[in-house]
């Protein structure tokens, strides 16, 4: 189901287990003032949804905003296939049957001029096959203050499963915007991370969207530094 965010800003979720533990995730559509939309980590969509993005407008670009966001692209690039794929350039090697148009590059001039955008160096996570880099770009909606977040940090509170919500708060990260344990564990280059959180923390935002948890509407600002702060003061 697609819902309004704010002025030229949606979202729409599904259900997603991420090692057996219900976590969400979620796509966001961003319409540009000359009309194209934006869809940032695309989900699996029905036909409503289909329907109501069609009354927002053409949507001209797709996002894969990391190394882990691509399992539904190439079923919403059939949706859209005029769309134009841009990638973190890493994702090439991993999945080279998708046919990308542009890998994402932080020496670009801005994709767009109404999202500001990084690449949020140094961040790693722990997966089955060890400590692997995420390689994501974040991004801020300019005219709606809104940080758009993938797996730079997750919001878990009273809107999810019992056990999801027993988890997040034995990893301290109940009702808290930050990053898991598995991220503080498997990152090693603190320094670039800290760089990385100061050039968002540079931007204007207040509100936060995340892929997995709940969005964050207000004081996200805070938030979001005081969970880095968690991060980064090992």
């Amino acid at each position: 189901m697609l819902r309004e965010i704010d002025n030229n800003l949606w979202v729409a979720e599904q259900p997603f287990k991420y090692f057996g533990l219900e976590v969400g995730t979620r796509m966001t559509i961003v319409r540009l003032s000359n009309g194209d939309l934006v869809a940032i980590s695309p989900i699996n969509i029905d036909s409503e949804t289909v329907d109501r993005i069609a009354r927002l407008g053409k949507v001209k670009y797709i996002i894969a905003p990391n190394l882990y966001h691509h399992l539904f692209i190439q079923d919403f690039r059939a949706i859209y296939p005029q769309a134009q794929l841009y990638a973190t350039s890493s994702l090439a090697k991993k999945r080279p049957n998708l046919e990308i148009d542009m890998p994402i590059t932080d020496k670009q001039n801005n994709l767009f001029d109404e999202i500001d955008y990084l690449l949020f160096e140094g961040y790693q996570t722990l997966f089955l096959n060890g400590y692997t880099p995420l390689d994501e770009y974040v991004f801020c909606h300019r005219a709606s203050r809104t940080l758009i977040l993938t797996d730079a940090a997750f919001y878990f509170d009273d809107r999810f499963v019992p056990l999801t919500q027993l988890v997040a708060k034995l990893t301290g990260g109940y009702k808290l915007l930050r990053p898991s344990p598995l991220e503080k564990l498997a990152t090693r280059d603190k320094q670039a991370v800290k760089k990385a959180v100061d050039r968002v923390l540079a931007w204007d935002f207040d509100r936060v969207i995340v892929a997995h948890g709940s969005i964050v509407e207000t004081g996200g600002k805070q938030q979001f530094k005081s969970g880095y702060d968690w991060f980064l003061n090992t």
